[in-house]
C-alpha cells in the first residue's frame, strides 16, 4: 500500500479538504473594553510601583551595604590598631612578668635568709650555750696545735664546765662529766714546756765561757784552814794582865813558828799545784791547741743556739741532733770532775729529755656530747 503523501502521483491530484466550520463571534459590551483597559493600566501602575519600591529597597540595601562595608572597614582597622596595642601591652606584661619574677626570687632568697635570722633567733638557750662552746672548743683546738701547748684547751674546757656550772641545766650534766673525762686526759700528757727548755740552754750558753778545758789545767782551790793558835791569842789579848806586859820569850818562838808553818804550807800547796793526776778517756781532747779552745767554745754555742731556735720553732729532731752534738762536746773536751761542766751537762740532758714531740688529745668526748645535747638525744 503506497502512502499518498510520498507518492509522486499524489501531487498531480486534487486534495479535497474537509469542511472549515463557522464559529459564530458574540460581541462583548461596550463597558467591558474599557473595564479591561483600567484593569491593564492598573496592573501596569501597580507592577511599576513594585518595581519602584524594590529599586528602593534595593538602593537602601546597598546604601546599607556601603554603610556597613565602611564600618567594617573602621572596625578592621580600630581592631588592627588595637591589635597592635594589645601585642606591646603583651610586651610590656612579659616584660614586666620577667622583672617580677626577678623581684619574686629576690624577695623568696631574702624570706629564705630571714626565716633563717629567725630560726637563729628563735633557737633556745641551751643550743645557744652548745653552739658557742663547741665553738670556743674548736678554735682552743686550733690554737693548741699551733702554739704546741695544752693551755689553751684546758683553759676552754674549764670555762665551758664554769658555764655549764652556773647554767644549772640536770640534762647538760652529760657534757660535763665529758669535759671533765678530757681535762684529765688532756693533763695527763706532758706537753714540752718552751719557754722554761729555752731558758735552760741560754744558761748552759752563759756557762760554755766559764767550763775547764781538759787541756788546760786550772789550779786547785782548796778552802783555808784556821789557825790553832787564834783561840790562844784572843785569850792573851783578852787577859788583863797582858796588856801592857812585856812579850815573853816563848811567846815569841810560838808565833814564828807558827809563820814558818803557815809559809811551808803555802809553798807545799803551790808545789802540788804544778802537778794534777787525772783520768782522760780521750787523749784527744789533750791535743786541743790554745788557740783552738775559743773556736770550740764558740762553736758550741752555736751548736745550743740552733737547738734554742729549733726547740722554739717545734723542730725536735733537729733540735734532738744539735743537743746530743753539744752533749758530745762538753764529755769529751772538758773537764767533768769541774762543778759547772756537771751543771752544763745535766742541762743539756733535762733539754733533751724535754724536746719531744707530743701529740695532744682531741676533745672527741666533749664533742661527742655536744652533738648529743643539741640533737635532743
Amino acid at each position: 500500500m503506497t502512502d499518498p503523501v510520498s507518492s509522486p502521483n499524489a501531487l498531480a491530484e486534487p486534495v479535497q479538504t474537509a469542511p472549515v466550520p463557522v464559529v459564530a463571534v458574540r460581541r462583548l459590551p461596550g463597558w467591558l473594553a474599557p473595564a479591561v483597559l483600567a484593569l491593564l493600566v492598573l496592573l501596569i501602575v501597580i507592577a511599576l510601583v513594585q518595581a519602584w519600591s524594590a529599586q528602593q529597597r534595593v538602593r537602601t540595601l546597598e546604601q546599607e551595604l556601603v554603610r556597613r562595608q565602611q564600618d567594617s572597614g573602621r572596625q578592621s582597622g580600630e581592631a588592627q590598631m588595637m591589635a597592635r596595642q594589645a601585642q606591646e601591652v603583651a610586651r610590656d606584661s612579659a616584660a614586666k612578668v620577667a622583672l617580677l619574677e626577678a623581684k619574686l626570687a629576690e624577695v623568696a632568697i631574702q624570706r629564705s635568709q630571714l626565716e633563717d635570722l629567725i630560726q637563729s633567733l628563735s633557737r633556745s638557750r641551751d643550743e645557744n650555750v652548745l653552739v658557742d662552746i663547741d665553738a670556743g672548743l674548736r678554735v682552743a683546738q686550733q690554737q693548741a696545735a699551733i702554739t704546741g701547748s695544752a693551755e689553751p684547751l684546758v683553759a676552754a674546757l674549764k670555762q665551758a664546765d664554769e658555764r655549764l656550772a652556773r647554767y644549772s641545766q640536770p640534762r647538760l650534766d652529760g657534757v660535763r662529766r665529758a669535759i671533765a673525762r678530757d681535762i684529765d686526759r688532756v693533763k695527763a700528757v706532758g706537753v714540752a714546756d718552751i719557754g722554761g727548755l729555752s731558758i735552760k740552754v741560754d744558761e748552759v750558753v752563759r756557762l760554755v765561757d766559764e767550763l775547764p778545758l781538759l787541756a788546760q789545767a786550772e789550779p786547785r782551790r782548796e778552802a783555808p784552814k784556821p789557825a790553832a793558835a787564834a783561840p790562844r791569842t784572843s785569850a792573851r789579848s783578852a787577859s788583863p794582865v797582858a796588856q801592857g806586859a812585856p812579850t815573853p820569850v816563848g811567846g815569841g818562838l810560838a808565833e814564828l813558828s807558827d809563820r814558818l808553818g803557815a809559809l811551808f804550807d803555802r809553798v807545799w800547796g803551790e808545789t802540788r799545784s804544778l802537778v794534777r793526776v787525772s783520768r782522760v778517756d780521750n787523749p784527744d781532747a789533750m791535743w786541743l791547741a790554745p788557740e783552738q779552745a775559743f773556736f770550740l767554745r764558740e762553736n758550741l754555742k752555736l751548736r745550743l743556739l740552733n737547738a734554742r731556735l729549733a726547740v722554739l720553732s717545734r723542730q725536735f729532731d733537729a733540735a734532738q741532733t744539735d743537743l746530743q752534738s753539744a752533749q758530745q762536746a762538753l764529755e769529751r773536751y772538758f773537764d767533768r770532775s769541774s762543778r759547772r761542766t756537771t751543771v752544763a751537762i745535766e742541762l743539756v740532758k733535762q733539754v733533751a729529755g724535754g724536746a719531744r714531740q707530743v701529740v695532744l688529745p682531741r676533745p672527741d668526748d666533749t664533742l661527742a656530747a655536744l652533738a648529743t645535747a643539741a640533737a635532743g638525744r
